[in-house]
């Protein structure tokens, strides 16, 4: 078991090292890493746990690596899998809080090679993702409703709307068919160990506030703010920002400019967007601060993860919550579909020599196989070849 926890260690930490372009972006190297590559889930495997943690609050994507970790190597694999993907991000945006500037990056364009490199890489993962979850004619219209839906109505609550929709519609067509067991993830989780990490859950948010109240701990404060903030949003790291300036920016404990420096460093560095969170409480405190920020604003994760997950498990083996998952697998498809258009196409591709690069990138990817880490490679010399002053 050591073994399997340091491979999950080593391949976790290449990602958090190459995973830029935010969650989606994300999604689509785990899938390339962990499923097509590693064949440590299937498809649908993936599918089902990337529909679980849209429907949960917090980082999604982050979420998705710890699932990973968990089918991989139990509960502390799950924990590894965390530490590697989110080290590399944590420690880079605490060194740009103490001064370690990353506009020189911007400048050199690498930040544009490598929004590049997530459209190739979101698009293979869609790709595949597209051909084994919308097979048919009707699973493939609940993918194009899903991704008309979320391009249309741009609101926070809509993944999730879409995803309860796909799940009815996929129970009405699929009902009285024989649809094949579901590909349960390998997880050996009680029930008791699940009702504990949701009582922890409920219980710290609502005993940090109260703590808050009585004490004028800096280190309380924190900890309150930022694990209501990832308890709290739905849609990933750019929700959860005008979250924390609530937080941070009206109470004193950061500058507004401080506050938008960090936020612009946040998308230039690779991993999640939620260790935003570590710059900010780097500013107000040092490494302490950093220390209890970035704990307090993933622990909701972890703990709605665990509790949800053996729940899941159960119930996903049902005849009617397998033809739901029919169309809640097919509804991930277009929720991730548009969010290929937009954010990660949009802030991309501006013009013909853009999308000259991303199809060169995603031909490698495709067709030649080539590793994800490799195009992160080339789409960073690309980047400071083609778009660099």
């Amino acid at each position: 078991m050591v073994r399997t926890w340091l491979e999950i260690f080593i391949v976790s930490l290449r990602l958090g090292l190459t995973s830029f372009g935010g969650p989606v972006a994300h999604l689509g190297y785990f899938k390339e890493e962990y499923v097509n590559r590693r064949k440590w889930l299937t498809d649908k495997q993936y599918a089902d746990l990337v529909a679980l943690c849209q429907f949960l609050p917090g980082p999604a994507s982050s979420q998705v690596g710890i699932g990973i970790g968990m089918a991989r190597g139990g509960t502390l694999g799950g924990f590894i899998s965390f530490i590697g993907f989110t080290t590399p991000s944590v420690l880079l945006l605490m060194a740009v809080a103490v001064g370690f500037q990353q506009q020189g990056l911007i400048d050199l364009g690498i930040i544009d090679g490598l929004k590049i490199v997530a459209v190739a890489v979101v698009a293979h993962a869609l790709l595949g993702m597209g051909k084994n979850l919308a097979p048919d004619s009707q699973r493939a219209s609940i993918a194009v409703l899903g991704f008309v839906a979320v391009l249309l109505v741009p609101a926070v609550w809509i993944q999730v709307t879409v995803i309860i929709a796909a799940g009815l519609i996929g129970w009405w067509l699929y009902r009285d068919q024989d649809l094949p067991k579901a590909e349960t993830l390998p997880l050996k989780l009680s029930g008791k160990f699940s009702a504990i990490c949701l009582s922890l859950f409920a219980g710290l948010l609502a005993l940090l506030p109260l703590l808050r109240a009585a004490t004028d701990s800096l280190h309380i404060q924190l900890a309150d703010s930022f694990y209501r903030a990832g308890a709290l949003v739905f849609g990933g790291g750019h929700v959860v920002l005008p979250l924390l300036e609530r937080e941070v920016v009206p109470t004193g404990l950061i500058s507004e400019s401080d506050f938008l420096a960090g936020y612009g460093a946040a998308q230039a560095v690779p991993g999640p967007l939620f260790t935003f969170a570590s710059y900010l409480g780097m500013v107000i405190d040092g490494a302490p601060g950093a220390l209890t920020a970035t704990i307090a604003i993933f622990t909701p994760a972890f703990l709605l993860l665990l509790g949800v997950l053996p729940l899941w498990l159960k119930v996903q083996q049902a005849p009617g919550m397998r033809a739901a998952a029919a169309g809640i697998n097919a509804a991930v498809v277009g929720i991730l579909a548009a969010a290929l258009y937009s954010p990660v196409f949009t802030s991309a591709v501006e013009n013909g020599s853009d999308l000259a690069f991303a199809a060169v990138l995603f031909m490698l990817l495709v067709y030649w196989k080539r590793p994800a880490w490799l195009i992160v490679i080339i789409g960073i010399f690309g980047g400071w070849l083609f778009y660099g002053v």
